[in-house]
Parts: structure tokens; sequence; C-alpha cells
């Protein structure tokens, strides 16, 4: 579940994270190792008479040396009018900005001070291990430190936004000169965290704490999936261990609905559109691909 909630969340750390967040030393990847030597990461399309629309699943964060974009895939860019992600482009500015309003403690409050004694030995035990100062997070809600200690142990593994999918598609769609647009606001996407009461943050923090050890092997897994096209393994893997209705319902299952009436109305206007989301958005159940087919639109499996 720790890995699946994060995914959806990793796009604003490059320039929100915070100004004690050390670079962390990274081991040699292995997840290029592990994945099948045929690449096919999965793709979707939904179309009419004169629209299409491509749904692609991304990884956020991924190690240097994948080769992915090829295939239908690559063609299916190609043929775009325009790039759709979670988010448009946000500047540094703009998201220093949404993080001070979204992610930091009211004036006179610490993060460790709303921690008991064993909890606040076991939180700076878990930043000493990472060579964080004790105080990095004191300023900050549960929930950013939460989602910024989960992407510390696949940085050690050599996981990076530099690799991730949007990165690279962002780069390409800007090379090509075409609009891209986002189905959200950054602002919208961390106030879902921040919306949820702090009691159900500091428990996300410390479920987050208890996956560490195990998290780069639970990611690797789904680059795995993710690469060789395996929807229904990717889909179970991030499925695993859910374990609150309601936190699932706010960052995934709403937002699927949403987005599949997007994409609906989208399909009255003419054009081709590359729409890419988190991977974890396009497997299992409640999947935007479920919500279009309860809004009576069909979506093909193309790659």
């Amino acid at each position: 579940m720790i890995a699946r909630l994060l995914a959806p969340f990793a796009l604003f750390l490059s320039a929100a994270a915070p100004a004690q967040q050390q670079s962390l030393p990274t081991e040699q990847p292995v997840v290029a190792e592990r994945v099948a030597a045929e690449v096919h990461p999965a793709l979707w399309k939904v179309a009419d008479a004169d629209t299409t629309i491509y749904l692609f699943g991304t990884i956020h964060l991924l190690p240097e040396g994948l080769d992915w974009f090829r295939g239908p895939l690559a063609e299916a860019f190609a043929l775009s009018d325009e790039l759709v992600t979670e988010i448009p482009e946000v500047d540094a500015e703009t998201s220093q900005a949404v993080l001070l309003k979204r992610g930091m403690l009211p004036a006179g409050q610490s993060l460790r001070d709303q921690f008991d004694p064993k909890q606040r030995a076991l939180f700076e035990r878990t930043l000493a291990s990472y060579e964080l100062p004790l105080n990095a997070f004191d300023r900050f809600k549960p929930w950013y430190a939460a989602v910024v200690l989960a992407t510390l142990p696949l940085q050690r593994k050599g996981y990076s936004l530099a690799h991730g999918v949007e990165t690279d598609l962002a780069a390409r769609n800007t090379a090509l000169g075409r609009p891209r647009i986002g189905l959200e606001t950054l602002d919208y996407q961390l106030g879902l965290f921040d919306s949820f009461p702090a009691t159900v943050q500091r428990r996300y923090l410390f479920e987050v704490i208890a996956a560490l050890p195990d998290l780069d092997k639970e990611v690797t897994q789904m680059v795995s999936a993710w690469h060789e096209g395996d929807a229904a393994k990717l889909a179970s893997l991030m499925n695993a261990e859910e374990d609150d209705p309601a936190m699932i319902e706010a960052l995934l299952t709403k937002r699927n609905r949403d987005w599949a009436k997007w994409i609906a109305a989208r399909l009255d206007r003419p054009g081709t559109v590359f729409l890419a989301v988190g991977a974890g958005h396009l497997g299992g159940t409640g999947s935007v691909q479920d919500q279009l087919d309860r809004l009576g639109v069909k979506s093909e499996r193309v790659q």
C-alpha cells in the first residue's frame, strides 16, 4: 500500500524537498537486470470517430538505463497533439509557495513534539540512518515527512525523478513544441494529504517508516511488472495490504472517477491526446478504465 500511495505524489518532490535534505549515495540499480528483454509497458486508447486518447501508466521515479520509449508507445506519442499529465509543469517558486501553504506546521509547532517518546526515538533513528539532521522535518506536517522519507531508499538504489517517465515525456513534448496541460493542480494534490486529520497523517508516517527496509524491493517488483506490460501483476502488487478505505478513496478512486469524466468530455473535441498518469491509476478495481466503462466509454489495450 505504501508504494502505491506514494506514487501519485512523487512529482512535486524535486522542487519541494526540505532544504536540509542531503543527496544520498546511490547503490548500483538492479531493476534493469530483472526485467524481461522485450520491453512493452501497457498502453490503452479510447477513441471515437474524430478523437483518440492514449492512456499510459507512468512510474515517477526510475533508475537510469530503462529503455521503454519504443514501439506502439512511441508511435502513439508521435501522433498526439498534446500531452496531459497529472499536474502541469510547475516552476520551483510556485512549488515552494504551495508547499509552505500545505506542508508546513503553524508557527511554534514542531513535528517531533507530536510524538510519544518511543515514536520520537524511532523517528530520530530513521533520520540518522539516512544521515539527515534530526530537525530536518520539524517544521513540516507528518504527511510531508512520510512522502519524502519513502523516496530515500529508492534514491539509494539509483531511482530518480530525472529518469522518470514524466521527465522524459515532458522533454520530448517541449522539443516538439506541443502543449501540455494537467488534470489537477499541485495545490489540489498536496491538499489531499493536508486534508487528513493529524492522527491519520502520523499513522501513515509510521507505516512508511516500518516499510522502509523493504520498500526498494517492493518498488523494483512494480517497475519490473510495469516494464513487462503486466498490468494485472502491477495492480496486484499495488493493491497489496490496502487497509484504509478512506485514504484509498480520496487519493485514488475519486481521482480516477474525475479523470474518467474528463476523458469522456474530451471525446467531444477532435484531436489526439497522450494522457500519462501514475500506473497505479490504470490497474485493478476502480481504475480509470473501470470508471470509463461505468460511463459507457470503452478502452482498448494497444500495447
